[in-house]
């Protein structure tokens, strides 16, 4: 694998991480809700998330998921029911105070690091994007097609990362400027839960 085709895979996923989709979503929305370090640990959990969806694309489980129309319905249900309940809890946040919300998540960041990790992999799209994009990159008759698959999931993954990082810090600053009044911050709740029923629809209701 050459340079040029190092830089072009790169290129290719920062414009795919940076288009609006249910990851940086999820990210912005967590760094409105909650601040940066929210919004990070969001990332971090999403980003872990992907490492094992690079391992299925390189050992060929993801070929099975797509192979298996029952094995893809049934996690993609589980994901929806997952999104709906992040959806009611975010919901029910929105009744709290902000004094009650702050206190609930202020030690909690193991909780968001897993629902980053339980989003990503619930969703079967995210395995047969991989199984899709990265052997896109690779000759098929590279001598070490399962580095190379291993390689650019972890550059993706870095990339994404620092991506994702940026999204916080900036949703962070926003929310530190424009949304100090507990009912701004019951907004924010409220459309959070909006936008994870949204997320579950399409991912319930969507083809393959």
């Amino acid at each position: 694998m050459d340079l040029s085709m190092i830089l072009t895979f790169l290129g290719a996923s920062i414009l795919l991480t940076v288009a609006p989709g249910p990851d940086n979503l999820f990210v912005i929305s967590q760094s409105m809700a909650y601040g940066f370090r929210a919004g990070f640990v969001t990332s971090l959990g999403l980003c872990t998330g992907l490492v094992g969806h690079t391992a299925f694309a390189a050992f060929g489980i993801s070929a099975i998921l797509y192979q298996s129309s029952l094995l893809f319905q049934i996690i993609k249900i589980i994901g929806a029911v997952y999104l709906l309940y992040l959806a009611w809890g975010a919901f029910q946040e929105g009744k709290k105070s902000l004094a009650e919300v702050q206190a609930v998540h202020r030690y909690s960041y193991q909780s968001l690091y897993k629902k980053g990790i339980y989003m990503n992999l619930l969703n079967p799209k995210v395995s047969l994007f991989f199984l899709a994009f990265l052997p896109q990159f690779i000759s098929q008759n590279s001598s070490s097609y399962q580095l190379e698959m291993l390689f650019l999931g972890m550059l993706f993954i870095l990339q994404a990362i620092l991506i994702f990082t940026l999204f916080s810090a900036l949703s962070g600053k926003i929310r530190n400027i424009f949304f100090r009044s507990p009912k701004t911050i019951s907004i924010v709740h409220y459309s959070k839960a909006f936008l994870f029923a949204v997320i579950s629809g399409r991912l319930l209701w969507s083809d393959r």
